[in-house]
């Protein structure tokens, strides 16, 4: 396996005020050129390019990779003791659908004894017997454990008790009191710096009943893109992992389609930091124990049509800071634990505003203490519902969607036309600053 880094310390760092990286093409053993695409294959046996059953073979199979090319994976289970790194641009990776199965393995932690100043990557643990050469792994303490004060590695050595990682700290690590820690967590398919990327036909599966750390949708998920353009990801499948399904922070142009991702801890689909003109369509997320689509930081000029958004643990859709000129159509989001659609609290300077819903069915949301099909908080301006159906279509105890439309008292504005509101016990439109 090529050496291939999960960060690139540059130009990120003035977005986020931290050292921030992509991966960068890395090195690959492929002869072919671009004029000459090739089908390289991987499978658990028989006649293949690469033989093997894990996230090695997987990855000399990837590293053998030029633009142009495809990745073919084959049916079965694959399993994953670091990610699946793509390494180059305008490549496809595929796999079966429904049967092409990346399933990571069990997590290990260990305390860090000594290392993780801004800038190191060497680092003394308690239990280096864990950790194995090219395993991956983020480091965190009890301040930095989550977002991007997490950062992820590949265990380059082990010598002694010191393990030696392919990438640098983003910050000082507190492991004198701060319970700083190395964890084999990281993307099950990740791409970093990537364009013209396709992904398709792939299970990822994050065995979180055997993985019990987090790594949110900054730093990981089980599908993971970080600073690409125009890629694709096209019937997959995102489930069980310990964090988000799918996410795609700091992009532009990443289509998600055809996907589903339900069971994840986290969020079920993640655009975030700065992702612009994402279109998400026909996906399916359910059972999360987040939200089933959360627009981050700065998510604009998206379009997310046709997507079924049900039975998530507190939003279907969450919409919050400068996440702005969006468009909503024809998505069914019902079942959900808070509310269907959730604007988060922001100053109007950071506000998500000129948000667009239309033909939407926002139905059947809440629980025993709450229930909203759409719940407003300030200061978001300009939002527009139009045509869309926003009702409880329960009787009794199990009708929990209480209200359609609920405006908090503060600087928010909504223009509601034309939508077909019933059912709630309360009012189908309540806003607070009227009151």
């Amino acid at each position: 396996m090529s050496t291939i880094n999960f960060l690139r310390l540059g130009a990120v760092t003035a977005l986020l005020a931290m050292s921030l990286t992509g991966c960068g093409a890395g090195t690959h053993s492929g002869a072919q050129s671009a004029d000459t695409p090739k089908t390289i294959t991987v499978a658990l046996s028989g006649d293949a390019d690469v033989t093997g059953a894990d996230n090695a073979a997987l990855q000399r199979a990837a590293d053998m990779l030029s633009p142009g090319d495809t990745l073919e994976i084959g049916p079965g289970e694959y399993i994953m003791n670091n990610a699946l790194i793509i390494p180059v641009s305008d490549v496809t990776v595929r796999g079966v659908a429904g049967e092409t199965v990346l399933k990571k393995k069990p997590a290990v932690t260990s305390q860090v004894v000594e290392g993780g100043d801004w800038g190191e990557d060497i680092f003394r643990v308690e239990e280096p017997e864990k950790f194995k050469e090219g395993m991956g792994v983020a480091v965190k303490d009890d301040r930095n454990s989550n977002g991007y004060g997490v950062f992820t590695a590949t265990v380059e050595r082990v010598s002694g008790d010191t393990v030696f990682l392919s990438e640098r700290s983003v910050n000082d690590l507190d492991y004198v009191d701060g319970n700083a820690r190395l964890e084999s967590t990281f993307p099950v398919l990740a791409g970093y710096g990537l364009s013209g990327v396709t992904i398709e036909g792939i299970t990822a599966d994050g065995n979180k009943d055997e993985n019990p750390y987090l790594l949110d949708g900054c730093r990981g998920g089980a599908i993971y893109l970080f600073d690409c353009t125009g890629c694709t990801i096209r019937n997959c499948v995102a489930r069980n992992y310990r964090g988000d399904g799918i996410s795609w922070q700091i992009t532009d142009r990443i289509t998600v389609e055809h996907c589903e991702a339900h069971s994840n801890s986290g969020l079920g689909l993640h655009p975030g930091t700065g992702s612009s003109n994402s279109i998400v369509k026909d996906c399916h997320a359910h059972h999360n124990g987040g939200d089933g689509l959360f627009l981050c930081y700065r998510v604009r000029y998206g379009k997310f049509i046709g997507n079924l958004l049900e039975h998530n643990g507190r939003y279907g859709i969450s919409i919050g800071h400068k996440d702005s000129d969006n468009y909503f159509e024809n998505n069914v989001v019902c079942n959900n634990d808070h509310s269907g659609v959730y604007f988060r609290r922001n100053p109007e300077i950071v506000g998500g505003h000129r948000n667009v819903f239309r033909n939407n069915e926002i139905t059947d949301n809440g629980n025993a203490e709450r229930g909203y099909g759409v719940y407003v908080k300030p200061e978001n301006l300009d939002e527009v519902f139009e045509n869309n159906t926003i009702a409880e279509t329960r009787e009794g105890a199990q009708a929990t969607q209480r209200y359609g439309i609920y405006i908090e008292k503060g600087n928010s504005s909504l223009t509601s036309k034309d939508n077909s509101m019933s059912g709630h016990t309360e009012a189908d439109y309540y806003d607070e600053n009227s009151m």
